[in-house]
């Protein structure tokens, strides 16, 4: 018989973040994910710091989620292009977070988000143990699964329903509402770091786009232009004002009328 000393000799613990590869070592597959995956965040942080006012959350881009141990360790890992997990640290021990690591931290992202280069097939394999939608309906399950087929400018969200993923119908604007988060995501076309492309981006329930630090910092400054026009008008006005009534006091005068002034 093993005593339980034996068997705590025995087992291996299982690696966290910091023992586990951060990449399968290949490359990134279109020019546009990272500066999608960084429009998606910069627009929707003050989202999440109102409702994370503790910075308890995070944010993957990239980022390896391991759900089982297998030999070599990355082929456990998904790595959506991006996701959203809250009420977990920013930080772990003070480092940043080379992985998320399901079975130390086992709480789900709320949503994720991968950014198709091929014809989606991909991520919409549902073969058991080795599909990326398989692994997120049935082991990961994010409530939230988005695909972005980049080339087409479109994108399909689904919902983790009675343990399966449905596909949500847009709404009006032909957005998906992702209602924990109170906003709706969809397609922009516009241009963002010198590209005038389809960008993935969100909008608030009213229909509002959320705006990058940028955009709010131009939207900023185009407010105090216009307020200083308005205060530049509002003193042309009155000084036309003063000039206009100098006139009207002078021909008083001239005509022997002295203006109570």
């Amino acid at each position: 018989m093993t005593s339980a000393t034996n068997l705590d000799t025995d087992l291996t613990p299982f690696p966290d973040h910091t023992q586990l590869p951060e990449s399968d070592g290949t490359f990134v597959k279109n020019w546009q994910e990272h500066p999608q995956s960084i429009l998606l965040t910069d627009s929707i942080t003050p989202v999440f710091k109102q409702l994370h006012p503790d910075g308890q959350y995070c944010i993957g881009q990239d980022l390896g989620i391991y759900w089982r141990l297998t030999d070599p360790p990355e082929k456990g890992a998904e790595a959506p292009d991006w996701f959203y997990v809250g009420n977990v640290p920013p930080l772990l021990d003070g480092q940043t977070r080379r992985s998320y690591v399901f079975w130390r931290e086992f709480i789900a992202p709320l949503i994720v988000l991968e950014f198709v280069s091929g014809d989606g097939t991909e991520e919409r394999d549902r073969t058991p143990w080795k599909g990326k939608f398989w692994i997120y309906e049935q082991v990961i399950r994010p409530p939230f699964y988005g695909i972005y087929e980049v080339n087409k400018a479109r994108v399909e969200v689904y919902h983790l329903t009675d343990g399966q993923y449905q596909l949500l119908p847009t709404n009006e604007r032909g957005h998906y509402p992702i209602h924990p988060l109170g906003v709706e995501l969809g397609i922009w076309e516009g241009e963002y770091q010198n590209a005038e492309l389809p960008w993935l981006r969100w909008w608030d329930a009213e229909g509002n786009l959320l705006l990058t630090g940028e955009e709010r910092a131009e939207q900023e400054h185009q407010r105090a232009e216009q307020e200083r026009q308005r205060a530049e008008q509002e003193h042309q006005r009155a000084e036309q004002e003063r000039q206009r009534n100098e006139r009207l006091i002078a021909q008083l005068r001239a005509l022997g009328v002295e203006p109570e002034i």
